[in-house]
């Protein structure tokens, strides 16, 4: 693939925030499709050894609030793969130095002061760019764009383990911070043509995809800000996790009998000191809408079903494929003005076409439930 800079131009620097495995996976992919001036920065300097010795890619420990304003003053853009409650105070800092922001998290409450935040900014501040909330976001949004008239959105996603053990059925693949917020938080719908929450682990229902059997319950912020976009226009949006079945008595058993959802880092403790993680996971998509087109009731989908890969001898989970693949699409999205320049931009703004036409975006492609 070609750099975005004509031949012979300085390089944008882009900082990558955070050397764990997302950041890791976002630097190889970087790096491999060149086109930018790369730069990780943490506070883990171990973490960062690790990733320097792996790619020889420049880092920065950034120890304080100095440093890391430092670190993004003069940037292009910032990728932040931190814990969620670091996406507001990073996305304060780019706006404040005009620095276009991407991140990953799920916490609508960070989603909602980073909006806040983009009404007067300078340059692009784009929250929630992984997988869901994320690319879920890009295909729900074409799906229903496609009917005359539509009904019903629901999304399904699960980021599961190939080889399942335990109770839970569960491998730790994803930030177990963000695990526990997206189990515990109001979960956002559209019923009857209005926006209203409910509570997570509702929703149980059964599915089977691919003679697979898996449970599905509403968990929180998998559908950005699909709710805002679409309220008024479609009776019916949804958005739940994808579980082998058992897991969600598993964690209902945990988080309200318990009443861990009160002690979050005791249960953190107990999950990552429990469950172990794994490189051998596998994303599961299935989105689904239905409406009228000249006149008569259709359904549109869209499914995958898509597993790790190595890039530059490293092994890199499908979680980390997946989540790094759609931040990378969305940075090159605005570096080539697919996307406007500044200001909030969601995951919807996105045309599907672009994104999986996209470098690091064709991994969704499947083939399947395009036009």
């Amino acid at each position: 693939m070609p750099n975005h800079q004509p031949q012979g131009a300085a390089l944008r620097t882009v900082v990558i925030l955070g050397a764990g495995q997302i950041g890791q996976a976002i630097a190889l992919k970087l790096l491999d499709a060149g086109g930018y001036a790369l730069l990780v920065a943490d506070r883990n300097a171990a973490s960062l050894q690790r990733l320097h010795a792996l790619t020889g890619m420049p880092t920065a420990h950034v120890q304080d609030a100095v440093a890391l304003e430092s670190v993004v003053a003069g940037a292009y853009a910032v990728l932040n793969a931190l814990p969620f409650h670091q996406a507001a105070p990073v996305a304060t800092l780019c706006a404040r130095h005009g620095v276009h922001y991407f991140d990953l998290t799920e916490d609508v409450a960070s989603t909602q002061a980073i909006r806040t935040l983009a009404r007067d900014a300078r340059s692009v501040l784009m929250p929630q760019c992984g997988l869901a909330p994320g690319f879920i976001g890009v295909v729900g949004n074409d799906l229903a764009g496609r009917l005359d008239v539509a009904r019903s959105l629901r999304l399904r996603v699960g980021a599961l383990p190939r080889y399942p053990q335990g109770s839970l059925r569960y491998s730790l693949t994803w930030s177990t911070e963000g695990l526990i917020n997206e189990y515990c938080k109001p979960c956002e719908v559209i019923a009857q043509g209005r926006r209203s929450t409910v509570p997570a682990l509702d929703g149980l229902e059964p599915l089977l995809i691919d003679g697979v059997e898996y449970e599905a319950f509403h968990t929180s912020g998998g559908l950005g800000t699909l709710t805002q976009t679409w309220e008024g226009r479609i009776e019916q949006l949804d958005y739940k996790t994808i579980r082998y079945p058992g897991h969600r008595a598993a964690m209902q058993l945990l988080l309200t009998e318990l009443r861990l959802s009160e002690r979050r880092e005791l249960l953190k403790e107990l999950l990552e000191g429990a469950i172990a993680g794994t490189q051998q996971d596998v994303i599961v998509i299935l989105a689904s809408a239905m409406g009228q087109r000249a006149g008569r009731l259709v359904q549109e989908s869209y499914a995958a079903r898509i597993t790790g890969t190595r890039l530059r001898g490293t092994t890199l989970s499908a979680i980390q494929h997946t989540t790094a693949a759609s931040i990378c699409t969305a940075l090159d999205l605005v570096s080539t003005q697919r996307l406007p320049q500044a200001g909030f931009v969601g995951q919807e703004q996105m045309a599907l076409a672009d994104f999986l036409a996209n470098r690091f975006g064709c991994i969704y492609d499947t083939g399947l439930g395009q036009a």
